[in-house]
């Protein structure tokens, strides 16, 4: 009897027809490795592959600051991929802390401080949204 190779779980599934994919990460610094495996998996199949390195990077950061100053960021941080448009992406991660990002001008010295400044220089716009339970801060690209 031959058996049937089990295939690996995918790590998220992707909706074939939609403008918009969604994932709840935990809130940990990990969850930026995932979050950029999204939105690449994302714009590959929405066939906008030349965001990828950007938009990669935009979450990462969007991520990143949401774990590390989100004081109640508690069990998860969500990242939500949406098509604006044909050539038109927003990313965006949502936090449970309502405070607004700050985006800071850090010192050649400091080590950190410079995600927002990152984000602003590789998109198109960007901004955040207070929410009842949290806020929205998102980013948006095009192909040029």
């Amino acid at each position: 009897m031959r058996e049937t190779p089990v295939r690996p779980r995918p790590e998220f599934y992707l909706c074939a027809d939609a403008t918009q994919q969604s994932r709840v990460l935990p809130c940990d610094l990990e969850s930026a490795a995932v979050a950029r495996r999204l939105v690449a998996a994302v714009l590959v199949r929405w066939e906008l592959p030349e965001l990828t390195e950007s938009a990669e990077l935009i979450v990462s950061e969007l991520v990143t600051n949401a774990v590390r100053h989100a004081r109640t960021c508690g069990a998860s941080v969500r990242v939500v991929v949406t098509r604006v448009s044909g050539d038109r992406v927003q990313v965006a991660v949502t936090d449970l802390d309502q405070r607004p990002p700050v985006l800071v001008q850090a010192g050649p010295d400091e080590e950190s401080g410079r995600g927002l400044a990152l984000v602003a220089a590789l998109c198109e716009s960007w901004g955040w949204e207070r929410r009842q339970w949290g806020k929205r801060v998102w980013a948006e690209l095009a192909r040029s």
